[in-house]
């Protein structure tokens, strides 16, 4: 309950404070790439159960001649890769926190199509809500490996207090203002999860 009011504050607090650079953003997004303005994703949340997340949109719709979409590292764009830099991308997702979707703080939400990879131990990163940034977030973002991640992540469930979440948050904006860790080592991105080894 602490951490659901916790989150309703910040939330609206940070809309208010952030609602003109929620605006410019998604001018800026309609003028360099058009519509739509926001991305849309079903992923998994708490307990695995989907939920509809909304990013500002980065990529351009581009297909190859099979119409497949092309590689990440050729639809992001210029723009688009300064708004992930910069965490602006992530700004329409505290309407997912407001809904009770996700949390401020959290294990990134990442693909539906991941869900029967997970080991036992990797899936209790959906024992709680998902988040808006998290501890692997502050500790390496995407330059982690999917393995180092996911132990951040289910450490941070075992040992989840409102101080903890607080903590992120302040290491979240030091994080976005030095823009580290933004993609992994030779992709544009992330790349994509394909299960453990062990």
């Amino acid at each position: 309950m602490m951490h659901r009011l916790f989150d309703l504050i910040v939330t609206l607090t940070l809309l208010i404070l952030l609602f003109p650079v929620l605006i410019l953003v998604g001018f800026q997004v309609r003028r360099k790439m058009g519509s739509p303005v926001l991305f849309r994703q079903v992923r998994p949340g708490l307990h695995g159960q989907p939920f509809e997340m909304i990013k500002f949109r980065t990529m351009k719709d581009a297909l190859d001649a099979a119409g497949n979409p092309l590689p990440d590292a050729e639809r992001l764009t210029p723009f688009g890769q300064f708004l992930r830099s910069s965490s602006l991308d992530e700004l329409p997702e505290l309407w997912n926190v407001l809904k009770g979707d996700m949390s401020l703080v959290g294990p990134r939400p990442l693909l539906m199509e991941y869900l029967p990879l997970y080991s036992a131990e990797q899936a209790r990163r959906h024992e709680v809500r998902p988040g808006v940034t998290g501890w692997a977030q502050v500790n390496g973002r995407n330059a982690l490996s999917w393995e180092e991640k996911f132990k951040l992540d289910v450490w941070y469930v075992d040992n989840r207090s409102l101080w903890l979440d607080i903590k992120v948050l302040f290491l979240t904006v030091k994080k976005v203002l030095v823009r580290d860790g933004i993609s992994a080592e030779g992709e544009a991105t992330m790349s994509k999860f394909t299960g453990s080894d062990s």
